[in-house]
């Protein structure tokens, strides 16, 4: 961090497949000055996610795209370092969007204040935050659990995975994870509590999926797509649900997958089985519940309910590396670069 410029990562270019280092540049730029009823915010925690490779291109999408040679955009704790805003105060800390870079004004709209001294301040990048509120509302909302239900997560270990599976048990669900790696499943038994967690690495997954899910899968959280989907299709009971959170598989492609066209069987499943598969954007569809969210999991956190990793990588310079890394599933847990010291 330096006191005399504002380090940015900016989008270089659009990645064609894979996001490699050349699509990112870091720059200097000038701090910004605030004018009457902004404030300028410093970074401490940036924020990695999935999401962040479709802003990085131009395909129409749910949101704009980030434009060539400006600051990658994602949520952010932050400091108020100067206030010219009459509600916010320095010292204050704030959940933000202020994206990949030290500083960044606001006048004051979409900031959620966190107060002087929080105890667990990235934690509202992640389990208070938009991964949480993820989990929670795609499966109480869409997945509709009950008691026995048998729950599919997929990337049991991430930062949204993670938290479906949990408050999946506490609903009374038999959870299975799917994972990648040895380390990453026991995790998910021995620290998550999930029945039993399948390495989708392993060459007989789908074989393993199935013995794991004798009794159908009632509720399928998809956040990955690919093989992991083609594994879940034919054991998707009647009247299955499946909140439709991500296809991190799919990110970087850049064609169609190889094979046979699985699109007629997809459809086939959901009208003889009356399966209801929705698509969410978390915020878009949901802002106004946010309290109801924060409430449980609060209380959750507080009782020792709810497990909660993160994967803190130090530096802004570090970021492009590990979002690639993000994409790979190199993280374990919810991953959050750190970008300064707090004042």
């Amino acid at each position: 961090m330096t006191d005399s410029a504002n380090r940015r990562i900016v989008l270089a270019s659009r990645p064609v497949g894979a996001p490699v280092a050349e699509n990112f540049r870091l720059e200097n730029s000038n701090i910004p000055t605030p004018n009457e009823g902004e404030i300028l915010l410093r970074s401490v925690y940036l924020s990695l996610d999935p999401y962040m490779r479709g802003r990085m291109s131009d395909a129409k999408s749910y949101a704009d795209p980030v434009a060539i040679d400006e600051a990658m955009v994602g949520g952010t704790v932050c400091q108020v370092i100067e206030s010219k805003h009459p509600n916010f105060d320095q010292g204050e800390w704030v959940l933000a969007f202020t994206g990949w870079q030290d500083y960044g004004l606001s006048n004051g709209e979409g900031l959620i204040k966190m107060g002087t001294n929080p105890a667990h301040p990235s934690y509202a990048l992640g389990v208070m935050g938009m991964p949480g509120f993820t989990a929670y509302m795609g499966l109480l909302d869409i997945g509709q659990p009950k008691q026995g239900d048998t729950l599919v997560v997929a990337a049991a270990t991430g930062a949204v995975g993670s938290m479906v599976g949990q408050i999946g048990k506490l609903k009374g669900c038999r959870v299975i994870g799917v994972a990648g790696g040895e380390e990453k499943c026991r995790y998910a038994v021995e620290q998550l509590g999930f029945d039993q967690c399948i390495d989708h690495k392993a060459e007989d997954f789908a074989e393993q999926l199935a013995a794991a899910c004798d009794k159908g899968i009632d509720i399928y959280y998809e956040n990955v797509g690919g093989k992991v989907f083609d594994a879940v299709m034919p054991l998707l009971n009647t009247g299955a649900r499946i909140p439709l959170c991500g296809l991190i598989s799919q990110y970087n492609a850049t064609a169609l997958p190889e094979g046979p066209d699985r699109m007629s069987m997809l459809m086939a499943q959901l009208l003889i089985k009356r399966i209801k598969m929705q698509g969410f954007i978390i915020f878009d569809d949901y802002a106004h519940r946010y309290g109801e969210f924060a409430a449980d999991m609060s209380k959750w956190l507080a009782e020792g309910k709810i497990h909660y990793r993160e994967h803190l990588v130090e530096g802004l310079e570090n970021a492009p590396e590990a979002f690639i890394g993000l994409l790979e599933g190199k993280n374990f847990g919810k991953l959050v670069i750190q970008t300064n010291q707090p004042v």
